[in-house]
């Protein structure tokens, strides 16, 4: 898992990636191809 300062950018990078915000942190998750996960804050 990535840990970045801009999620937008790691948004666009894939159709099925969805941002998801979970106790205070925001992050990208990716059931079909789980490389893409990254986390922020």
């Amino acid at each position: 898992m990535k840990v970045v300062s801009s999620l937008k950018t790691l948004k666009t990078r894939h159709k099925e990636c969805r941002v998801v915000r979970r106790k205070g942190r925001i992050y990208v998750i990716n059931k079909t191809n789980p490389r893409f996960k990254a986390r922020q804050g």
